[in-house]
């Protein structure tokens, strides 16, 4: 069974190939550069070529600042380039996972957000991503999964967990932490496992949120890595939105529900911070 991974020099691209060979799995994993998704006749060329059975969507334009300004190019990558990929995934009725974002919420909330709760993005970045399920509903929803996840974090690429435990390790002055925007720090390596238990258990088509479970606000995490690397948490200062310069509305709460999983064998996806506890070793090394 081969797998085509778009996005492969991403971090989730990455950790897929990882759990993928661990697996004995046959795949195709392109970047960005080597395929570009926004065009529709070099994907098609590329899946016919290939002819995978299951295809996953992880390439994205998630720069969510940049995404302000570049409007159509955000639009361009994350909404028509998730419909070309249903349009070539039906084509040969591979199995379709399209990997979305909490940022289709409005984070005005006090409770976590359900699978079916109403979209509402407050930002260009959630807007092309929401287009993008729409287009994936619409085109392909006979065979394609939806999977939602939050602020992702690895051993490899630009991320939260990396940035801040190379300040914990190799500098000694205060950082500033937004301790308002609540939400759930998710591992890669977690993620790419339950996109494989997903499909390989051939669980239910439909949409589902794939977040560590538990919730933090972005100062809460740090303080957590912070601590798992040995440095001083007092040198955490938590600061709110306001004083956080962003031309973007980040979502206050974007805590996702996990509700759809239970009908599924995989189970929802473990704590944050005993996904964390894991992940770190490696962060660490990556850092030094």
């Amino acid at each position: 069974m081969t797998w085509l991974i778009t996005g492969g020099s991403g971090q989730l691209g990455l950790a897929l190939q990882r759990e993928l060979n661990a697996r004995d799995i046959e795949f195709s994993a392109p970047s960005s550069i080597e395929l570009d998704i926004t065009n529709s006749t070099e994907v098609m060329k590329l899946i016919k070529k290939i002819n995978p059975k299951i295809i996953v969507n992880a390439a994205a334009w998630t720069d969510v600042e940049t995404a302000e300004t570049e409007i159509f190019r955000a639009f361009q990558v994350n909404a028509f380039g998730a419909r070309n990929l249903a349009d070539s995934s039906k084509s040969i009725r591979a199995t379709f996972l399209h990997v979305s974002t909490d940022y289709i919420f409005s984070g005005i909330s006090s409770m976590p957000w359900q699978e079916s709760s109403k979209a509402n993005p407050m930002s260009i970045y959630g807007s092309s991503k929401n287009q993008g399920e729409s287009f994936v509903k619409e085109v392909y929803p006979e065979k394609s999964y939806i999977i939602r996840t939050a602020w992702l974090y690895s051993e490899n690429r630009k991320n939260f967990a990396r940035t801040i435990a190379r300040l914990a390790l190799k500098d000694s002055e205060n950082v500033r932490v937004v301790s308002d925007q609540i939400g759930q720090p998710t591992y890669a390596g977690d993620l790419a496992i339950k996109i494989i238990e997903l499909i390989s258990t051939e669980s239910e088509i439909g949409l589902y949120h794939g977040t560590n479970s538990g919730e933090a606000s972005w100062f809460d995490f740090a303080v957590e890595i912070f601590r798992q690397c040995g440095a001083d948490t007092k040198r955490i200062i938590p600061i709110s939105t306001n004083e956080f310069k962003s031309k973007v509305q980040r979502p206050k709460y974007s805590v996702l529900g996990h509700d759809t999983w239970k009908k599924t064998k995989c189970g929802e996806m473990r704590d944050w911070k005993l996904a964390l506890s894991c992940a770190m070793p490696e962060i660490i090394r990556s850092v030094k």
